[in-house]
């Protein structure tokens, strides 16, 4: 029964000043609503650009690099032993950048329960013959199955379809800028020069475009076959294995693992990409801090808005406080007057934030360095909705809960003899 009393005095004082209580809601709609609108958009935004790049990375690169020996031969003869030997000049092993065994290790990496998948690959330098000119430039050979389903390849083939690539013997795709370089269009024919010499007729199939203009006017992409064909290898030459795990955040854990394990290069994910994570967490720091910032706002217009109302309603709360409410009761009041501004307010911040995502959603953003994206990307994820609607109680609770605390206070006394 006091409760129903207190709920019902509450809602009396808000409606005697129905102005200020609207002016309050508002505000915290405003802030809840582009809150929800800025994390959503900015987050869209991160999501989009470390796709360009994350989405075609493998989260573990295994691949061997040319480097020079440890020990040389100086340090194997007898004569120079205990002796500091300084060599200048040292040259490479004569290694191949061929991955021994590899049939061997894709069978284990299968077999890793960690592992979501594998795509081989043989990465190859080239020179693109255009006339009397040759474009230095590199062919990506790849399982056209295994590329699409990891590393959605099928995305970014502008022009043509991706699977005529494996269909298709003596085939190529071209990045969109090397196209353009050769005036080549589908279906005619280019020539491939190997650094060794080796010479190869392609059929142009399609072209991709990546978002990212200085690697569209260098790579392009073969079928495994092709490639092996073109470097004149045998069937079982791959230069890098791509892996996949079920849980990115194991990757540097698990290249260091499969570095001793299989004798290779092992890069993960976060290290060859440290520069977009940075990017992506100051993006989305700033989009919170910004956020929160409009929230505190509004929290400081609701607490000058019943600051006054207690200010104005002195003498009403002297005579609840002199027939019998408790300063505590006083409390709860305007605290429940507090949190009706932020639940209704809140409330349709959330819906106005979704709608206003939604709108935005659907405004064309038409590029040509990202042929695959027609709207302003945006993040639709749960829990911002969580954040703001609880974030929206709590700084409207605090904005009533002090200017309560002095209502609870007032001593009836002083305010009828003051009247």
């Amino acid at each position: 029964m006091k409760l129903t009393l207190i709920a019902s005095i509450a809602k009396s004082l808000l409606l005697a000043r129905w102005k200020q209580t609207l002016v309050a809601a508002v505000g915290v709609t405003f802030s809840i609503t582009m809150f929800i609108t800025l994390l959503g958009f900015m987050n869209g935004l991160n999501d989009l650009l470390d796709g360009l790049v994350l989405n075609r990375t493998p989260h573990i690169r295994l691949y061997n690099e040319l480097k020079p020996s440890t020990r040389q031969a100086i340090d194997l003869a007898d004569d120079y032993k205990g002796y500091y030997n300084f060599v200048r000049s040292v040259k490479p092993k004569n290694d191949k950048l061929q991955i021994a065994n590899s049939g061997a290790i894709m069978k284990a990496l299968h077999a890793d329960k960690r592992v979501q998948g594998i795509a081989p690959k043989i990465l190859a330098q080239v020179f693109y013959n255009v006339g009397a000119t040759d474009l230095t430039g590199i062919i990506n050979g790849v399982d056209v199955l295994a590329e699409n389903k990891l590393f959605f390849f099928s995305d970014y083939v502008s022009d043509g379809n991706y699977i005529d690539l494996q269909n298709i013997p003596n085939s190529i795709i071209l990045g969109k800028g090397l196209g353009k370089k050769m005036l080549a269009n589908i279906g005619d024919v280019v020539q491939v020069t190997t650094a060794k010499g080796e010479r190869l007729q392609l059929k142009v199939v399609g072209f991709f475009q990546s978002g990212l203009d200085e690697v569209d006017k260098m790579q392009s992409y073969c079928s495994i076959a092709t490639t092996q064909k073109l470097l004149g290898e045998p069937n079982s030459y791959i230069t890098d294995i791509q892996v996949k795990l079920t849980d990115i955040l194991l990757a540097p854990a698990v290249a260091l693992e499969y570095q001793k394990l299989f004798g290779t290069e092992a890069m993960d994910i976060q290290t060859a990409n440290s520069q977009f994570e940075t990017g992506s967490s100051i993006r989305t720091l700033i989009s919170y801090a910004v956020g929160i910032t409009l929230l505190i706002v509004a929290g400081f217009g609701i607490y000058n808005i019943l600051n006054m109302m207690i200010y104005e309603k002195m003498d009403s709360i002297a005579i609840l406080k002199a027939t019998g409410f408790s300063g505590q009761d006083v409390n709860r009041i305007f605290t429940t007057i507090a949190l009706t501004i932020g639940i209704f307010g809140g409330a349709f911040g959330l819906l106005f934030g979704l709608g206003l995502s939604a709108i935005i959603d659907q405004v064309p953003f038409n590029t040509a360095a990202l042929p695959t994206i027609k709207t302003y990307p945006v993040n639709y994820d749960p829990q911002y909705y969580i954040i703001g609607g609880l974030f929206s109680l709590l700084t409207t609770y605090l904005a009533g809960y002090l200017p309560s605390r002095k209502a609870s206070k007032i001593d009836p006394v002083d305010i009828i003899r003051g009247k």
